[in-house]
């Protein structure tokens, strides 16, 4: 019950963000296309800034064991999804923004406030497991995949701020080098920002078109269900399988936050990618925000199943 009452609590703080964004842009205030400004900012400052801060712990046997298997099952979560999404894609036709959007999760957004207020803050470093390997992948596969029919420029990609961010904190955590207390008070603060902005950035992409287009079309539904229900389910089943949370100590809490981040709706920063890279914006925004709705009753849900069966 205090699971789903904070993931309400969550998810509903964030929508009401998504709603102002989506008023701004009514009121005349701001244009839909305005929100590319913000999407560069979301994806090369903030994001950069949740990565780094993310390494700056300290590294105790305990810690690295769990950080480790963290991250091992959150390599292992995005196996599947890839998997599952090279045998959905052409029996169900999906397209290449809704692909996307099945694969990613919003992770960082909802999961870290969650985290914290129901395991602690020491227990934050685990989901951000997951959150660092999605971030490898969204620059790396979904970057690709978004630019389809392009021609991929691999320098770009690598040289990306979000994937330097990742060596440069690997490399802080592993050389036991940590930042003075105004630099990771700095990159907490703008890191904080990840939910809002997301959710911001969403209902000014949003506000362009019919709301009655979002909940109205069937099809938006087939992506929504397979992000938050088939899928987690189908990890959930394997993970009980392979008894995964017998394998270390604390490994249910601690698979539990790994967990949370595979079945939160879709992410956030592929919309701001589908901006970046002139795809259907308002079609991502659209499986955004109705995967956002959903979740309210589809992440408590999960997360029930998960104390049963693991």
């Amino acid at each position: 019950m205090e699971v789903s009452i904070l993931l309400m609590q969550q998810i509903a703080q964030l929508f009401i963000v998504l709603l102002m964004g989506y008023v701004v842009v009514k009121a005349g205030l701001l244009k839909a296309s305005d929100s590319k400004v913000l999407s560069v900012v979301f994806v090369y400052l903030v994001m950069p800034c949740v990565v780094l801060n993310a390494f700056q712990i300290n590294d105790t046997p305990q810690i690295r064991t769990g950080l480790l298997y963290s991250m091992g099952i959150a390599v292992g979560m995005h196996v599947v999804f890839l998997v599952l999404n090279a045998i959905f894609k052409k029996p169900l036709r999906l397209d290449v923004v809704e692909q996307v959007n099945i694969i990613y999760s919003n992770a960082a957004a909802l999961v870290i406030p969650l985290v914290q207020a129901l395991l602690g803050e020491e227990y934050v470093v685990y989901s951000c497991a997951f959150v660092i390997v999605q971030l490898i992948l969204l620059w790396t596969h979904a970057s690709a995949c978004l630019q389809e029919g392009a021609k991929l420029e691999w320098k770009k990609i690598l040289t990306n701020v979000n994937l330097i961010a990742i060596v440069a904190g690997a490399l802080l955590y592993l050389l036991h080098i940590s930042l003075s207390s105004p630099i990771v008070s700095t990159l907490s603060s703008v890191g904080a920002m990840i939910g809002p902005m997301g959710m911001l950035l969403a209902g000014m992409a949003i506000a362009e078109v019919p709301l009655k287009k979002v909940f109205c079309t069937p099809r938006n539904y087939l992506p929504v269900a397979l992000r938050l229900i088939v899928v987690p389910i189908i990890v959930l089943l394997l993970l009980r399988v392979f008894h995964a949370s017998g394998w270390i100590a604390d490994g249910k809490a601690i698979l539990m936050t790994v967990y949370l981040s595979a079945i939160t709706p879709s992410c956030a920063t592929v919309t701001s990618m589908a901006q970046l890279y002139n795809r259907d914006t308002a079609h991502s925004s659209a499986l955004y925000v109705l995967s956002t709705l959903l979740s309210i009753m589809t992440m408590p849900l999960m997360i029930g199943l998960f104390d049963m069966l693991v």
